[in-house]
């Protein structure tokens, strides 16, 4: 049986956050029970597949209701998971309770990634997120005591009205938590969202990209002086405590995505889940568009991703999985950032430099036409 990895979409949320454009709903709870049951069917194909990795994300995972988790459980537990496997859920305070949590441990889970965002309950309210700080806490404090020993906290940056001594101290209170993972997300305001509207009306005070650059480069210096090593662009983490799940995209490896717009790949293809719950639920065309990636597109796709880890892309590995040194493929593109500066080709990897991860998407975008 093939080894692979499986992503599992959830799409509720007690409300929309106002920078969110994820496929979730907020006001749908009455869905959930034929949500998982439309999911289960789906994951009900997948018996064939080992799993080293599951994540479970959303939406809000832990917003489902309790009989959602239990007929979820109940499916999770017909499948091939490999011993030892990283298995995460993805949580938002006020959503968690000493019962939800000992279904997560009894169905596998071993891994809860929390959204905090920010410390500042001002801030909070800014982004519409349904709990303060204090219940942030709170939440944290029962996922330690029902045993929980891996656990990632979500927080962003450049946010509205936020100043570097903001965020500083919100990386002061998050690392006196020691959480095993940090992710640290700077703000992209996106088409479609509430956020993009009133940057649309200049009503979105957003720090300048001088203040953007230095918020990210004291991160980076405040979380490895804490123990925090840098793995990949917006992730840190203590040793050993990298997250085996989010690598598998990175290093372009297989994974299988159920759920509501869930994408997958496996064996070079590529497919996409529909965006519409109700065509879900029906289990109508669940899969609405399939892509064979050609040779072309899996190595454009392995340089793009590959950039995003601190270490970079293996040129060994390059050539393993191609059969042509990166730099017949791409010489000019690689020399070009090389000589500004942006990018470093040392002891077999090729990655970007400070300055160039502050760039990254424009970079990363050359690669691909």
């Amino acid at each position: 049986m093939e080894e692979v990895s499986l992503y599992i979409h959830i799409p509720f949320c007690r409300s929309k956050c106002f920078y969110c454009d994820f496929p979730s709903f907020a006001g749908m709870e009455y869905l959930m029970e034929d949500y998982i049951k439309a999911l289960n069917i789906e994951l009900d194909k997948y018996k064939d597949y080992i799993f080293n990795t599951i994540f479970i994300g959303g939406g809000t995972p832990t917003y489902l209701s309790l009989k959602s988790i239990e007929l979820l459980a109940e499916e999770i537990g017909k499948l091939n998971i490999k011993k030892g496997a990283e298995f995460t859920i993805e949580a938002n305070p006020k959503t968690v309770d000493r019962e939800k949590l000992e279904k997560f441990k009894s169905m596998g889970v071993n891994r809860i990634s929390i959204g905090l965002q920010s410390t500042d309950d001002k801030i909070l309210k800014k982004l519409n997120r349904p709990h303060s700080f204090k219940d942030f806490i709170d939440s944290y404090k029962l996922i330690r005591a029902a045993g929980f020993d891996n656990v990632n906290i979500d927080i962003m940056f450049a946010l509205p009205d936020e100043k570097l001594e903001d965020h500083m101290k919100k990386l002061e209170q998050v690392t006196a938590l020691s959480p095993e993972h940090i992710s640290c997300y700077s703000l992209i305001v996106e088409e479609g969202t509430y956020f993009y509207r009133l940057d649309k009306e200049n009503k979105l005070n957003l720090p300048s990209e001088e203040e953007y650059k230095k918020m990210y480069e004291e991160t980076i210096k405040y979380l490895e002086k804490n123990g925090y090593l840098q793995y990949e662009i917006s992730n840190f983490a203590k040793k050993g405590y990298e997250c085996r799940h989010n690598l598998v995209y990175w290093n372009l490896t297989g994974y299988i995505g159920a759920g509501l717009a869930a994408h997958s790949y496996i064996n070079g293809r590529r497919q996409e889940n529909t965006r519409d719950i109700n065509q879900y639920i029906r289990g109508e065309d669940v899969v609405i568009s399939y892509h064979d990636n050609s040779e072309k597109d899996n190595m454009e796709e392995f340089v793009f991703l590959g950039l995003r880890k601190k270490q970079g892309i293996s040129k060994k590995i390059f050539f393993k999985k191609f059969g042509k040194d990166i730099y017949e493929v791409y010489e000019n593109i690689l020399k070009k950032w090389e000589s500004l500066g942006y990018i470093i080709d040392d002891n077999g990897y090729i990655s970007l430099t400070l300055k160039g991860i502050e760039i990254s998407n424009y970079i990363m975008s050359d690669f691909i036409n």
